[in-house]
């Protein structure tokens, strides 16, 4: 039955009961007496209370509905609200879950898109530093050093500082250029990448371990960037905002798939809200239909965890 219908119904059964009592034995007097008004007052109340009670049941999956509404986030996807009620409201639930479905479908498509632009993009830069900026570095290295042999002693060591100078930028490049594009995942595999990255990131104030399974169930070339990439941001963010002392890495096969879980000893989130690092790191995990969790670790600090469900063969070798 519409709502429309079913609310009119409600409030005429509610309005026949009280037309009923005034029909019935029940008589005002003129003036009103006190017991007189304390049976119409009660009566009113009763009617009011009744009236509330059927509209709160019949808007209730509005309310559920509209709470769904404001905190839906297509960067968690695959929650949905039930489906209740009966005639328009069912179909208003069924109707938005379906809105959801294709807002979810279109937003993996064009963050599919963007981020193979992205990686893309990341490819050009970082083959243009190796090939331009590196190779004209290493140029200059060399005219430096031929330069400084022939050169006066008073000037050659101010053209050995040059020379330092010009190979730290060449190392820095080189460094850039291997974040922007790893190819040692593409070479070695994405444990020998992981512990690759960890050793980077590693310094003076931060030590990083890792636990790295290597074998591993096959994974496509788009499941190991998107593991890569959220742990070297994870890794990033540790470095430069979590003030810790020791991260470990960990890359492990589950029963469902591969689990990449970051810890660290830092602040922890506290009640920051999530920036454009986390937010990709999200739209990465809803590329491949995994989830990813951030909140604080248990013995405090950091913990991001990234579960891709990956499908395990049995012992047979089958999936």
């Amino acid at each position: 039955m519409p709502l429309f219908w079913r609310i009119f119904l409600w409030n005429a059964v509610v309005l026949v009961a009280a037309a009923a009592l005034l029909l019935g034995p029940v008589t005002v007097s003129t003036p009103i007496l006190l017991v007189e008004a304390a049976i119409l007052t009660g009566g009113l109340a009763a009617m009011l209370v009744a009236n509330a009670f059927l509209l709160r049941l019949a808007l209730a999956p509005l309310r559920r509905l509209t709470r769904a509404m404001t905190t839906t986030d297509l960067l968690r996807p695959g929650r949905r609200p039930a489906v209740s009620g009966h005639g328009e409201i069912a179909e208003l639930i069924t109707t938005f879950n379906t809105m959801l479905d294709r807002l979810e479908d279109e937003r993996a498509t064009s963050t599919a898109r963007a981020l193979s632009a992205q990686e893309a993009e990341r490819r050009r830069i970082a083959q243009e530093l190796h090939d331009e900026v590196g190779q004209t570095l290493t140029a200059v290295l060399l005219e430096l050093k031929r330069v400084a042999d022939h050169a006066p002693s008073d000037v050659r060591a101010e053209l050995r500082q040059v020379q330092e100078t010009t190979r730290g930028s060449l190392d820095e490049i080189r460094r850039i250029a291997r974040r922007l594009r790893p190819g040692v995942l593409d070479e070695l595999g994405l444990a020998s990448a992981l512990r690759s990255l960890t050793t980077e990131f590693a310094g003076p104030g931060l030590t990083v371990g890792h636990r790295l399974d290597t074998e591993l169930p096959a994974l496509g070339h788009e499941t190991e960037l998107v593991l890569y990439r959220v742990a070297q941001e994870g890794l990033t963010n540790t470095a430069r905002h979590a003030d810790a002392h020791h991260a470990e890495l960990t890359l492990r096969t589950t029963a469902t798939g591969v689990e990449l879980l970051l810890r660290d000893d830092g602040r922890g989130p506290g009640g920051a809200p999530e920036g454009a690092g986390i937010r990709g790191m999200r739209e990465r995990a809803v590329l491949i239909g995994a989830d990813l969790a951030l909140g604080a670790g248990p013995d405090g600090g950091t913990e991001l965890r990234l579960t891709v469900p990956v499908p395990v063969p049995d012992r047979s070798g089958r999936p």
